[in-house]
């Protein structure tokens, strides 16, 4: 997840295509993390939901701290939306890159989601019934993605070298200590074609994707003032 200031093909960066082949093929791959832990987590748990939840929490953090060591050097490893917006808004990554990766995010994690389900045998694009919705949910998207966004603002400016495993602990935390743990528009959108463990309604994704834009926001108007740019 480190910045990537210019992807074009110049200074020895990769071409801008070659590092939309790695942003989708990471975040296909998270979804396959995500979703198919908490198949199998589940399934194997036996009716047990907080053995399902660590293995679904162990598995995410695991997944995501090597997709973002393996595919940093290609594409900057944000697999997020908001990431690679507010990157864009710091001057990481030109606009026009910014532009094509939001795209290419969601249709690496809504394919990571089919193969999730086609491994285990599941109905391909099923709409998810799990409710997810209300106050405390709305307020858990919003601190986790507040989480999210700052970690990535204040470590890829001063520990770059730390910012793999403290996305990567963050993001499997925040399956126990917050009440939802999407902090992800691709992520929120993806799973709603789910009808599994990681699932949620449709009709509830609005108020993820308003509370993650809100918590980014509010992230990036903080640490803009306890990080400033000195470039």
């Amino acid at each position: 997840m480190s910045a990537v200031r210019d992807i074009g093909g110049r200074d020895g960066q990769p071409s801008l295509a070659r590092s939309l082949v790695a942003e989708a093929l990471g975040t296909a791959f998270l979804l396959i993390a995500i979703v198919g832990s908490g198949i199998l987590g589940e399934r194997l748990a036996a009716g047990n939901a907080a053995l399902a939840l660590l293995a679904n929490a162990l598995a995410t953090g695991a997944a995501l701290y090597a997709l973002i060591v393996w595919l940093a050097p290609l594409s900057g490893a944000h697999f997020n939306p908001l990431v690679t917006l507010v990157l864009a808004l710091r001057g990481d990554i030109a606009p026009r890159a910014a532009g094509f990766y939001v795209p290419t995010q969601l249709a690496g994690a809504i394919a990571g989601v089919v193969i999730a389900d086609a491994m285990f045998d599941m109905p391909l694009y099923t709409l998810s019934s799990h409710s997810r919705s209300g106050p405390s949910q709305w307020l858990s998207e919003f601190l986790v993605t507040f989480g999210l966004i700052g970690m990535v603002w204040t470590c890829s400016r001063l520990r770059p070298t730390a910012l793999a495993g403290v996305v990567a602990a963050y993001i499997g935390g925040g399956f126990w200590f917050t009440a939802t743990d999407f902090a992800n528009p691709a992520v929120a959108l993806a799973r709603a074609l789910t009808d599994t463990f990681s699932g949620i309604r449709p009709v509830d994704v609005p108020g993820f994707l308003a509370a993650e834009m809100l918590g980014a926001l509010t992230a990036v108007l903080l640490f803009r003032w306890l990080v400033p740019d000195t470039r």
